[in-house]
This record gives C-alpha cells, structure tokens and sequence, in this order.
C-alpha cells in the first residue's frame, strides 16, 4: 500500500466514522514514514470537511458529526505529537480561543466548532467549559489570538458573553463571534459581536470571514 493510499483510508476513516480502528491507520501512516502534516491536512482535514459539508447539507445529522468528529480527534492524538516542536508547522488560518461561558458546561457544540476551525487550518486555544469572563480576557493578553468565539447552550448563561464581548470591544486586534443553540444573530448584534452561526459548520465560514 502507498504512501497516496494509507492518507486516503484516513481520510475515509473520518468520512466513514471509524473511530475504533483510526488509531490503527495512524500508526500505520507513521511506519510507512509519511509525513504528518500532510497526513492531517490531506487526510484527516479533508475527511472532516467532507462530513461538515454533508452536516450543513442536511444529509448526516449531528450525531454522525459528533462521530466524525471523535474520529479525527483519535487520530490527531497520534499524529499531532510526531509533527516538528510538539504540533508547530501547520499553516495557520488564524488563532482563536474559544470556550463556553460562565455557569455553563455545555462542550458539544464548542467542540465540534473547534474541531472544524482546526480541520481548516485554525490554530485553536479550547479554554474548554464554565469558563469565568476574566478567563476569556486574560488569555488574549496571553494568546493574542485574531478570534475569540464564545458558546453557550442557555439563556441564563448568555449575559456573560455581553459581558465578554463588551470588554473585549476594547481591543480593535480581536473580534469575536458567538454562538448555540438560544444564541441569534439579533443577539449578536445586540450585543456588539463581530460574528454569529448558528452551527458548527457555519462557524468556519464566519471565522474566516472575520480573519479577512
């Protein structure tokens, strides 16, 4: 087997939803001594944007994306490593810090935006869930990221991205989008953000476009 043909059965693990054997190909891919940046980008990121594009198409549904998804994470663990410094060498789109607000503990939906924003060449900082506004701004001080992108699955909890998006409105280096399942784009606007979708497969386009 080619070096062409184990990158396309990684590629067809994520498309297929694999996630018990995915590992097995990612070993292979490393034995054969195909290089990991192009295994992720023509194998891996290729499989999930094919899944993401059959999500927003209405053919798959979220479950199937969530299984995509895991799958790509399983191989990642094992690909990401053996790229050059720990993971540097991709191209990058951007950097985006995201995390799901305050008294909230929803990471569904801001993983897979994560997943996807990495797939398309983003370079992701996940603060992960429950995460306190002070977070949210420490870490772009730290970060200096071009996109912070906020999730929240409750009404209650959506105060805290007004409230993190009005003190981030300080700084004119980084915008900021939002998103979830009570989340609108009148909100959005309301609120002052520069972005909002509605999913995960919408929010790649979103982030690009504010990335410019």
């Amino acid at each position: 087997m080619s070096k062409d043909d184990v990158i396309e059965r990684l590629k067809n693990a994520v498309i297929n939803y694999e996630v018990d054997c995915v590992a097995d190909i990612a070993h292979e891919v490393l034995e054969k001594g195909v290089d990991p940046l192009q295994a992720i980008d023509k194998g891996l990121a290729e499989g999930i944007k094919t899944v993401g594009k059959k999500f927003g198409d209405g053919e798959i549904f979220l479950p199937e994306l969530i299984m995509g998804a895991e799958t790509m994470k399983a191989a990642m663990a094992i690909l990401e490593p053996a790229l050059p410094s720990g993971g540097k060498g991709r191209t990058t789109a951007g950097k985006v810090v995201i995390g799901t607000v305050l008294d909230d503990i929803h990471e569904i939906g801001k993983n897979l935006v994560a997943t996807l924003l990495s797939s398309n060449g983003f370079e992701i900082v996940d603060l992960g869930v429950n995460v306190p506004n002070e977070v949210f701004i420490t870490k772009v001080k730290e970060a200096k990221p071009d996109i912070v992108a906020l999730s929240a699955l409750m009404t209650t909890t959506m105060p805290h991205m007004a409230e993190v998006v009005k003190q981030l409105s300080k700084d004119k280096k980084v915008k900021t989008m939002i998103g979830g399942a009570p989340v609108t784009d009148d909100f959005a606007k309301k609120i002052g953000a520069n972005g909002y979708s509605g999913d995960a497969s919408g929010a790649v386009g979103v982030a690009k476009k504010l990335k410019g």
